[in-house]
């Protein structure tokens, strides 16, 4: 049983965070997940028969249950990054997958002794808001880094967390919330930006950039 639901919850958060940028189809639940169409069928059917999400026009909507459900498992895999980076020391970029691990065991009660210990940090490491025990859940400001200007000093705030492969990569440019950097040039054409970090420069894709959001700053 016990594995069962740690797979609803984790149909549950996928499904939370698609919703977040656009209507969710299955195929979109199957990508993120890697698992095959059929199996995502039979998944979507039983959190269907419990209330959990609704299925209008072959689109994927959670209930207000659902909603709740995955939030809770959202705020414990954040706040278990926290934990795991800022007391134990892990690293960033390994810090996600230990959490997936994790986000299923945390009752409330835990949860909430956990963001104390913490002192209520606001954010993932990754920069990605931590929802409150109510489910409230915070905005972070900025732009993506491919709206950036050359010249621009601008700091990190927010990388993707759900890429394993991008995340170690930004990790070994040192791109992540908190990093100031300067925007040297972006080429014509949808081309690559060239970023200044720490004295050393990186020619980053468009799709990369777009990963990464920022905020001007004064230099």
């Amino acid at each position: 049983m016990a594995m069962e639901s740690a797979t609803a919850e984790e149909y549950l958060e996928v499904i939370y965070k698609l919703s977040r940028e656009e209507a969710v189809r299955p195929s979109k639940i199957a990508s993120a997940l890697g698992v095959a169409a059929p199996t995502v069928t039979s998944q979507l059917k039983r959190l269907e028969a419990k209330g959990l999400l609704t299925r209008p026009h072959g689109r994927v909507k959670l209930t207000g249950e659902g909603e709740a459900r995955a939030l809770s498992v959202v705020r414990s895999h954040r706040l278990s990054e926290r934990f795991l980076t800022d007391v134990l020391g892990i690293p960033v970029d390994e810090a996600h997958d230990e959490a997936c691990k994790w986000e299923h065991a945390l009752s409330p009660r835990v949860q909430q002794a956990l963001e104390e210990f913490l002192q209520m940090p606001d954010v993932c490491p990754h920069g990605h808001p931590i929802p409150a025990a109510d489910g409230t859940v915070g905005t972070v400001h900025g732009h993506q880094l491919t709206d950036s200007l050359p010249g621009d000093a601008v700091r990190v705030v927010q990388v993707a967390e759900d890429d394993d492969a991008l995340l170690s990569y930004l990790t070994s440019l040192g791109l992540l919330p908190g990093t100031v950097l300067r925007v040297v040039d972006v080429a014509p054409f949808h081309g690559p930006l060239l970023v200044e970090v720490g004295g050393s420069q990186y020619a980053l894709g468009r799709e990369v950039a777009a990963q990464i959001v920022v905020v001007g700053v004064s230099v």
